[in-house]
């Protein structure tokens, strides 16, 4: 399947304005993985409203229990995920410094080591693709693609993301993010 579309991994997949109504409405998702058996992301921009303490029941370290929890994705809720960068990680797997874990006991020992460069962003749930589900969306054109970048990953408002990565792409983009969210208010 991967033959027509080359893998997206550590690319940035982005609502084009036709997602209204759904999950995905004004999304950016980093795509982690991206194979002939299908695709996993997490949605960068899209908030719990609560922090890593509240929703995790353990002893986490107290530098990680007020960071914002994000909304990875509708699969699996329950489940966590959690990027990590720092200004070497060897072994990232998901692009240059970046790495995708999900086990408390690896959020915990990076939480517990000291770095001024290290940076956690956590995420309950995914989105997810089988095989061939992304290639054959990407073909009807639901998605538009940005190069991904620890600083769009880690932006400091990421409600803005969507926003600004369409801003950037020109008039008939920044037409999409300056409409309203329900067209009916136009």
């Amino acid at each position: 399947m991967l033959s027509q579309h080359q893998s997206l991994k550590g690319q940035l997949l982005l609502d084009n304005g036709k997602l209204q109504g759904s999950f995905f409405q004004r999304t950016v998702i980093l795509i982690c993985q991206h194979d002939s058996d299908g695709a996993f992301g997490l949605v960068l921009n899209r908030s719990t409203g609560k922090s890593v303490g509240e929703a995790i029941v353990a002893p986490l370290p107290n530098s990680l229990k007020e960071h914002p929890l994000y909304h990875g994705g509708p699969v699996q809720t329950q489940a966590m995920s959690f990027l990590h960068s720092d200004s070497y990680v060897p072994d990232a797997n998901v692009m240059p410094n970046l790495g995708l874990e999900h086990s408390l006991d690896a959020l915990m020992e990076i939480g517990d080591s000291f770095s001024p460069s290290r940076q956690i962003k956590v995420f309950a749930g995914y989105a997810g693709w089988s095989q061939g589900q992304l290639d054959d969306e990407m073909k009807r054109d639901t998605w538009l693609t940005h190069p991904a970048s620890i600083d769009l990953v880690f932006y400091p408002k990421p409600a803005d993301l969507w926003k600004l990565i369409l801003s950037e792409k020109g008039w008939k983009y920044r037409v999409i993010a300056n409409a309203p969210d329900d067209l009916s208010w136009n």
